[in-house]
């Protein structure tokens, strides 16, 4: 079930383009999803992005070396949400 608006990636995107989409599992609450090819991209990227904070920086979104990486997130999580509403709430909310 994937969004009606189905944009393509946005030209700030730096993460890999994938050709397929796939069904994503919500971790927490075990809901799954399935995405198209760009949502696939963008969610992979949210969620390293996400992870590469909190691991290499231990969290800190003030460090000044993490700061592109974070305005890079909150831009993806609002592609995301505006792309597809409902995968967002189940995958990302």
């Amino acid at each position: 079930m994937s969004g009606k608006n189905q944009s393509k990636l946005p030209e700030w995107f730096q993460g890999d383009h994938y050709s397929n989409g796939d069904s994503v599992t919500n971790p927490f609450s075990g809901e799954k999803y399935k995405l198209n090819a760009e949502e696939l991209s963008m969610y992979d990227f949210i969620m390293g992005a996400q992870y590469t904070i909190e691991i290499a920086y231990d969290g800190d979104i003030f460090d000044p070396s993490v700061s592109r990486l974070q305005k890079e997130l909150y831009k993806g999580i609002d592609w995301f949400r505006e792309n597809n509403a409902k995968a967002y709430m189940v995958l990302l909310d």
